[in-house]
């Protein structure tokens, strides 16, 4: 499922909202993982900014950035990984200069809650046992692309990639999981720990590169001060706290 604006058109809104209300809203687009945290970010920073109406759009990192690329209205982007960042980066879409890693992750596998068999380490999921396995696109979804240079570094990518049970983001991945459509899964530990009824987390992955999450304003924010503001907010104290509880981990 490819992530979606859900808002009203920008020339439609223009003839509804005087010009003030429409400088007030401040559109960010984040990668599926953030939703939580950020829905809860989100009437924190509207309390600290009076006026300002913050709208969230969630996907895999790779599909906001196509949006932003077609001329999505956004004025924040908040990827899951270095490498799409990179890409916003080179197509002059966000400054180096006010880029910023703001939260650290880690892998995991996770099996479903009810799995009469755990591996016990990432190579056993080449068995039998294990028949489908939900993986992030790598194309697009970061968790996907962190996932295969990992198995590809232990030469397991060949074996395991027939087994791919292919998701458009990390939440899918989950979904796949705790509703038992698959024998195992590869998630950030964060999205493993929304579902502890429904889920178990088998083993934690060390990744190569560290899981580093970047936060830019756009170049072309429609609300460039206020997406400054909110790119700050999120390495504030405050801020901090709030994905800290999610499990994210400090830069």
């Amino acid at each position: 499922m490819a992530a979606r604006f859900h808002r009203i058109p920008a020339l439609v809104l223009a003839s509804m909202l005087p010009a003030a209300a429409i400088a007030a809203d401040l559109t960010i687009s984040a990668a599926a993982s953030l939703t939580n945290a950020f829905r809860d970010l989100a009437p924190l920073f509207e309390s600290a900014n009076p006026g300002t109406r913050v709208q969230l759009n969630f996907g895999a990192s790779g599909a906001l950035l196509q949006q932003i690329i077609q001329g999505a209205p956004v004025d924040v982007f908040a990827s899951a990984d270095q490498e799409t960042m990179d890409q916003a980066h080179r197509q002059g879409l966000v400054q180096a200069s006010q880029r910023r890693d703001f939260v650290s992750n880690s892998l995991t596998v996770i099996v479903p809650a009810t799995a009469a068999k755990v591996p016990a380490a990432v190579a056993d999921l080449a068995g039998p046992a294990y028949a489908r396995i939900a993986i992030g696109l790598p194309a697009s979804v970061p968790v996907g692309r962190y996932t295969r240079g990992e198995l590809e570094a232990a030469h397991l990518w060949a074996a395991i990639e027939p087994k791919m049970i292919g998701a458009n983001n990390v939440r899918q991945a989950l979904d796949y999981v705790a509703r038992g459509e698959v024998d195992a899964g590869f998630v950030y530990a964060t999205d493993a720990a929304l579902m502890p009824g429904k889920v178990r987390v088998a083993l934690t992955v060390p990744t190569a590169r560290p899981i580093l999450y970047p936060v830019a304003p756009l170049a072309a924010a429609p609300n460039a001060a206020m997406a400054q503001r909110f790119a700050e907010f999120l390495v504030s104290p405050e801020a901090q706290a709030v994905l800290a509880r999610y499990g994210f981990g400090k830069p």
